[in-house]
């Protein structure tokens, strides 16, 4: 895919959706992190579920130590792989508070230090949280990158760093809300809605679905 068609695609997605944001639930830093720790292999949609019970009177390092691991996990009992998610989100507390003063930390090293925190997890962090232009490739991510053409790869690390390359840097702060929400909502997985896709004319997919 040439330069011209990736920036038409991009001002097309900015036009549609002008301030995309995760989907996910919170109001601080620290909310956003324990968020997306808690959405591996889960829906935003579960996770706000669950979070919504305990973010307002645990919605802390201090408040979820507090709680526990054994507290947390009757609060996510519904979210996938809860056991170990609440072992890792309480752990993180403990090393917020011990190294961190408390607070999320703005790099990409300090929170890939952290338990249950991942290459994806630490962009969406530095992306939403602090404004940094990083995107982290999901399976939606990865799915559009490759079907549309945007950015092929064979892993989800080599289409973040062909990403990062042709992405306009107009474009890099939100590319990741726009082409995750793309995937999640227009390019789904088993049968893309083509019909109704706003780049459909753009994309470089040869099996686009009819109208």
């Amino acid at each position: 895919m040439n330069a011209t068609k990736r920036n038409e695609i991009f001002r097309r997605l900015r036009a549609a959706n002008p301030s995309p944001t995760t989907e996910l639930e919170y109001e601080t830093p620290f909310q956003l992190l324990i968020a997306v720790i808690l959405s591996a292999q889960a829906t935003d949609r579960s996770v706000n579920l669950a979070t919504r019970q305990f973010f307002p009177s645990h919605g802390t390092p201090e408040g979820l130590l507090a709680l526990g691991e054994e507290g947390l996990a009757q609060y996510i009992k519904t979210i996938g792989l809860y056991r170990g998610k609440a072992r890792n989100v309480i752990a993180t507390c403990g090393m917020l508070r011990d190294l961190h003063a408390g607070q999320v930390p703005e790099t990409r090293e300090a929170l890939e230090a952290l338990p249950g925190v991942g290459r994806k997890t630490a962009n969406v962090v530095l992306n939403t949280a602090f404004g940094h232009p990083t995107i982290a490739v999901d399976t939606h991510i990865f799915r559009v990158s490759n079907r549309s053409g945007i950015a092929p790869g064979k892993n989800v690390v080599e289409v973040e760093r062909k990403l990062e390359r042709v992405v306009p840097k107009e474009f890099r702060q939100d590319a990741h809300h726009w082409l995750i929400l793309h995937g999640r909502y227009v390019c789904v997985a088993r049968k893309p809605k083509c019909p109704q896709c706003g780049i459909a004319d753009l994309c470089e997919y040869k099996a686009k679905t009819p109208a």
